[in-house]
């Protein structure tokens, strides 16, 4: 059988997933013990014991200035970011996306102006938005809505215009309006599309999160990691990055499993 033509069943798709997974952390696990025995105070590879001590400190001691526990707190404060960031470019890329995709004028007029943002790289601005929006949350927010925000614009705007002449023609054969014909016929098409753009725009997105929390913050993920990168402390870091490798997996699995509730026939070909 030529593998092009191997389907998997649900058992067989866990297991070959999860092997690789599995061997890295053997292989990690193999060397940490290796390098602990010649030198035990190393800290470039921390064995599970270590890192698991130092997230429980985290998880139970509040900080002495905040009262807060910094796990949690940091937490709450990146999600709140990351939140905010994806809500706002979401929203652009909705109402953008389909005015660029259904309406010629508005494509000739915004079309040129999202593809030049979209080709800037975003942690260039990082130092504009400091200077011209502070060191708050809002510099950090606008940046992650810059950052993913021109692309998703762009994807949906090639969805929708790509969408079928023919329902168009039909739309206005039945006497609809332009508006109409966003909202009718535009409009449920594009959120399957929409939601694969955002799950699509979450790597992105934590890479500018953590990014400007490195630069400017006191508080966040990723202000952690590069707060205690400083004294090695690999037992923190590894943690925190598996801590946001499993939120960003989360949040993926939740957006794929709203789209298939949602818009079950957007994902037949899949099946």
């Amino acid at each position: 059988m030529r593998w092009i033509n191997w389907h998997l069943s649900k058992r067989d798709r866990l297991i070959a997933g999860g092997a690789p997974i599995v061997l890295l952390l053997v292989i990690y696990l193999v060397t940490a013990v290796q390098r602990h025995a010649a030198n035990p105070s190393d800290k470039i590879l921390p064995l599970p014991s270590g890192m698991a001590k130092a997230i429980t400190d985290l998880l139970t001691t509040p900080d002495p200035l905040s009262g807060h526990l910094v796990f949690w707190a940091d937490t709450l404060a990146s999600l709140q970011r990351l939140g905010l960031g994806l809500g706002i470019a979401t929203l652009f890329a909705l109402v953008l996306g389909l005015l660029i995709g259904a309406l010629p004028p508005v494509r000739a007029a915004l079309s040129p102006l999202v593809t030049g943002i979209a080709v800037i790289p975003p942690i260039a601005l990082l130092p504009i938005l400091f200077i011209a929006l502070g060191l708050g949350e809002t510099s950090k927010i606008v940046l992650i809505a810059i950052g993913v925000a021109p692309v998703m614009v762009r994807d949906i705007a090639a969805h929708v215009g790509s969408l079928p002449r023919e329902q168009i023609i039909k739309a206005e054969t039945l006497g609809a309006n332009s508006w109409q014909i966003i909202v009718r016929v535009a409009l449920p098409q594009a959120m399957p599309r929409l939601i694969q753009a955002i799950r699509l725009a979450l790597g992105p997105a934590w890479v500018f999160l953590i990014s400007a929390e490195a630069v400017a913050s006191d508080i966040g993920l990723g202000y952690r990691i590069f707060l205690v990168r400083r004294y090695l402390a690999m037992d923190v870091i590894i943690p925190y990055v598996a801590w946001i490798a499993l939120l960003a997996i989360l949040a993926d699995l939740v957006l794929a499993a709203t789209s298939r509730r949602m818009f079950p026939w957007a994902h037949e070909a899949a099946r």
